[in-house]
C-alpha cells in the first residue's frame, strides 16, 4: 500500500460507515461476529486514524444526607460549575499537535448517589458530555439502597420493579431511576443475590445489629470495588469531601485517597470552604492543610494539557511518528539476519535452521484474522454486552495493534539485522584487508583493499541510515505502543483500566504510552450488568487462555535465547581455540625448522597463511561475541523465564477460583487475577526497555 500521508489517515477513515453497519448487524440483529465482520469488511486497508483525545472525568462526593452537606449544597454546585468551566477552557486552549487526534466530548463517570454524584452529573449532560455510571449493583437493587427505604414492605416492593409507599423513599428511587435512564450503566450485579438477602434480614429483623453491620460491610465493598473502577477510568477525580476522614471503605475520602496513591490527580472542594478548591497530586497531598493557592487554575489547566498532548523532547516527531510509516505486507528479505541467528543457534527446532524466515503481516482490515482472534472470540462469547464488546474492540484497539506490530517487526528487522550485518562484515573487512598475505604478490593487493573499502563503506552505510531513518527509535516506540494494546481486552472486559498516574514515560518521548491509553480508553465502559456466568467466561474463557499462551511463548523464548546464548559463546571459544592452535603450531614448526627436524622453507613459504589464520579466528571470534552482547540473549532469556514463572503462578490462582461453584465468583477476585496479569505485562515491558533502550544503530566497534 502507498504512504498515506497525515491528513488521509486523520481524516480519510472510510470504513466509518460500513462499521457502523456492522455494529448494528451484530447488536440488534444478533448475527455472530464471523458473519458480520465479513458482510462490512472494507474493499481496501487503510491507515487506522489516531484514537480522539477525550478528557475523562470521575467524580464522588457527599450526599444530600451528610452533615454539613446540605446546608452549603448551592456553594457546592457553583464550585463544581466553575470547575467544569475551567476544564472545558483547557481543552479549547489545546496547542495544535502533529498526529493528534480530533477533540471528543468529555466523559463523565459517576457512581449516581445522591448528591454531589446527580449535581455533577446533571452539569454533564448540560454540557454534553457522556455519562457513564460504574453502579456497584445490578439497577433495580442500586437504585433501592440508593432510594432509603424506612421498612421492609419498600424494600421488597423496590426489588420487584414497583413503587414504594413512601413519598419520599420513592422520590428518591425516581430520582436515581430518571438520572440511570441518561447514563451508560456497567452494573457489578454479580453478588446482588446475596446482598438482597441481606437487606431483607436486616429489615425484617431492625433490632439485630449484627446484621446491620454485615450489610454495611458489604455494601462498603461493592461501593469500593465499583470506586476502583471509576478511578482507573477517570484521567481527573473531583472530590466534594469534608476531609475528616478516609477510613471509611468505599466512602468519599476513602475514595480520594486510594485515586491519590494510583497517582489520579483530585480536585477536592472541600464542603466547609468549597470556594477554596484544590488541586492534589499524590497522597502526600492529603496531609499538606495549606489554603487553596493563587494559580490554581493555571495548575488545572496545565493539568488538562499534560493528559491530552503527548509530550515528546525538542526535535522530535512525537505522534506524527506512526502516521509517516509505510506499511509493507511481508518482513524484507534483506533483513533477517537476527532472525537467521535466532534460527541457527536457538537450539532444538522442529523447523529446518535454514528455513525460510519471511513473515506475512495480517493487514489491520484483514476482517478474517480479526474473526479468528481467540480474544476477540472470548469477548464475544460473553453474555448480555459481549457481541458489542468485540465490535468496540475490534474497530478501537485490534485494528491499532495490528497496524503497530506490523510496522514494529518490520523496524525490528531493519535495527537488529543490520546490527547482526555490520559485526558480520566488520570481521569479513578486516580479514579480506589481510588475506592477500598468502595468494598474491603486494603489488596486487588493491583488490582486497577495495574488497575491504566496500565492506566498510556498507557498514558506513547502515549507521547511516538507521541513525537518520530512527530505526532503534521508532521501532522501540511502536513495539511499545503494540504491546499495550496486545493486552488490552482482558481489563476492557471487566470494565477496567491502568489508572493514568501507573502509566510509565519514555525518556525521549510518551506517545506510545499516550497512544495506547486514549485508544484503551476510547472503548470504556460498556453497557453492561456484570453476572456470575460473565465473569466465568471472562476467567476461563479470556484472562486464562491468554495467560496461558503467554506463559508457554515466554518459556519458549527463555529457552529459545538460552540456547542462541551458550551456542554463541562455545562458538566464540572454539574460534579464539583456534587462533591458539594456529599460532602455536605455526611456533612448533619455526622450533622444528631451526633445530632440523623440518625444512626451514616450507615453514617460511606458510608464515603468511599463519599470519591470515592468527588474524581470522580471533577477528570472527570477537564479532561472534559483539553479536553475543549486542543481542543480550542471556539477560532476554532470564526476563521472559521469570515473566513465565509469574505468568504461571497466575495460571494457577485462575485454576482455583476455576474450581469454585459460579455463585462464590466475584468480581473483585477476578478482577484483581486481571490486573497481576497486567503488571507482568507492563514489568517485561519495562525490563525490555532497560536492555535495549541504550543499544543505539553505530559501527561495531
Amino acid at each position: 500500500m502507498d504512504r498515506l500521508s497525515y491528513p488521509a489517515c486523520y481524516g480519510g477513515w472510510q470504513q466509518q460507515n460500513t462499521r457502523r453497519n456492522c455494529f448494528r448487524l451484530l447488536a440488534y440483529r444478533r448475527l455472530p461476529l464471523d458473519h458480520a465482520i465479513a458482510m462490512s469488511a472494507p474493499d481496501s486497508p487503510c491507515c487506522p486514524s489516531p484514537p480522539e483525545r477525550r478528557l475523562h472525568l470521575g467524580v464522588t462526593g457527599h450526599r444530600f444526607s451528610h452533615p454539613g452537606f446540605e446546608n452549603h449544597v448551592g456553594r457546592i454546585a457553583a464550585t463544581l460549575d466553575t470547575i467544569f468551566d475551567l476544564i472545558d477552557q483547557g481543552v479549547r486552549d489545546l496547542p495544535p499537535q502533529s498526529g493528534a487526534g480530533p477533540i471528543a466530548t468529555a466523559r463523565l463517570h459517576s457512581m449516581l448517589a445522591d448528591g454531589t454524584d446527580v449535581i455533577a452529573a446533571e452539569m454533564a449532560l448540560v454540557r454534553g458530555y457522556e455519562l457513564v455510571a460504574p453502579l456497584p449493583f445490578g439497577r433495580r437493587l442500586n437504585k433501592t439502597i440508593n432510594a432509603l427505604p424506612q421498612n421492609a414492605a419498600d424494600v421488597r416492593a423496590l426489588l420487584a420493579g414497583d413503587e414504594a409507599q413512601d413519598p419520599e423513599t420513592q422520590g428518591h428511587a425516581g430520582a436515581i431511576r430518571a438520572i440511570s435512564d441518561r447514563a451508560r450503566l456497567f452494573c457489578l450485579a454479580d453478588q446482588d443475590a446475596a446482598i438482597v438477602d441481606l437487606l431483607l434480614a436486616k429489615f425484617d429483623d431492625p433490632d439485630d445489629s449484627a446484621k446491620a453491620q454485615l450489610l454495611a460491610a458489604e455494601v462498603s465493598r461493592r461501593v469500593a470495588l465499583a470506586g476502583r473502577i471509576l478511578i482507573e477510568q477517570s484521567d481527573i477525580l473531583i472530590g466534594v469531601w469534608d476531609g475528616v476522614s478516609t477510613a471509611h471503605i468505599g466512602g468519599t475520602g476513602h475514595t480520594i485517597a486510594t485515586a491519590l496513591q494510583y497517582g489520579t490527580p483530585v480536585i477536592w472542594i472541600d464542603t466547609r470552604t468549597p470556594e477554596q478548591w484544590r488541586v492534589l497530586i499524590g497522597p502526600e497531598a492529603l496531609l499538606d492543610d495549606r489554603t487553596a493557592s493563587g494559580d490554581r487554575e493555571a495548575e488545572l489547566q496545565h493539568l488538562v494539557h499534560g493528559l491530552l498532548v503527548a509530550d515528546s523532547k525538542a526535535g522530535h516527531p512525537g505522534l506524527a511518528t506512526l502516521f509517516h510509516e509505510r506499511w509493507r505486507p511481508r518482513s524484507s528479505r534483506f533483513a533477517h539476519m537476527y532472525r537467521r541467528v535466532e534460527a541457527l543457534f536457538g537450539g532444538r527446532s522442529e523447523q529446518p535452521r535454514l528455513r525460510g524466515l519471511t513473515e506475512h503481516y495480517s493487514l489491520p482490515d484483514d476482517m478474517d484474522a480479526m474473526a479468528a482472534d481467540p480474544m476477540l472470540a472470548a469477548v464475544r462469547d460473553l453474555p448480555d454486552a459481549g457481541a458489542s464488546m468485540a465490535i468496540a474492540i475490534m474497530e478501537q484497539v485490534t485494528r491499532r495493534f495490528r497496524w503497530l506490530d506490523g510496522i514494529s517487526s518490520r523496524l525490528s528487522d531493519a535495527y537488529r539485522g543490520g546490527m547482526i550485518v555490520s559485526f558480520i562484515l566488520s570481521s569479513l573487512a578486516i580479514v579480506g584487508g589481510t588475506a592477500y598475505l598468502p595468494l598474491v604478490p603486494p603489488a596486487e593487493k588493491w583488490g582486497f583493499a577495495l574488497f575491504e573499502l566496500v565492506l566498510l563503506c556498507i557498514i558506513l552505510a547502515i549507521t547511516f541510515f538507521g541513525q537518520r531513518k530512527r530505526w532503534h527509535g521508532r521501532w522501540f516506540e511502536t513495539r511499545r505502543a503494540a504491546e499495550y494494546l496486545r493486552h488490552g481486552a482482558i481489563l476492557l472486559a471487566l470494565g477496567g483500566a491502568r489508572a493514568t498516574g501507573r502509566w510509565p514515560k519514555g525518556t525521549e518521548t510518551d506517545w506510545p504510552e499516550f497512544y495506547a491509553r486514549q485508544t484503551l480508553r476510547s472503548v470504556g465502559l460498556p453497557q453492561a450488568s456484570i453476572s456470575q456466568a460473565y465473569l466465568r467466561g471472562v476467567l476461563e474463557g479470556l484472562l486464562d487462555h491468554h495467560v496461558v499462551a503467554q506463559r508457554d511463548y515466554h518459556f519458549d523464548k527463555a529457552r529459545r535465547l538460552t540456547n542462541v546464548h551458550h551456542n554463541l559463546d562455545h562458538l566464540s571459544e572454539r574460534l579464539f581455540q583456534c587462533a591458539v592452535a594456529s599460532v602455536a603450531l605455526y611456533l612448533l614448526l619455526v622450533a622444528a625448522g631451526e633445530l632440523g627436524f623440518v625444512p626451514m622453507e616450507p615453514v617460511t613459504h606458510l608464515a603468511k597463511l599463519f599470519t591470515v589464520l592468527g588474524v581470522l579466528f580471533p577477528t570472527f571470534g570477537a564479532g561472534i561475541a559483539g553479536i553475543r552482547y549486542f543481542g543480550d540473549f542471556e539477560r532476554f532469556a532470564s526476563i521472559s523465564e521469570v515473566t513465565g514463572e509469574k505468568l504461571e503462578a497466575i495460571h494457577a490462582r485462575i485454576q482455583r477460583l476455576a474450581r469454585v461453584p459460579d455463585a462464590a465468583l466475584d468480581y473483585g477476585s477476578i478482577s484483581e487475577l486481571a490486573h497481576a496479569a497486567d503488571e507482568v505485562v507492563f514489568a517485561e515491558i519495562e525490563n525490555w526497555q532497560a536492555v535495549f533502550g541504550s543499544k543505539q544503530v553505530t559501527v561495531p566497534v
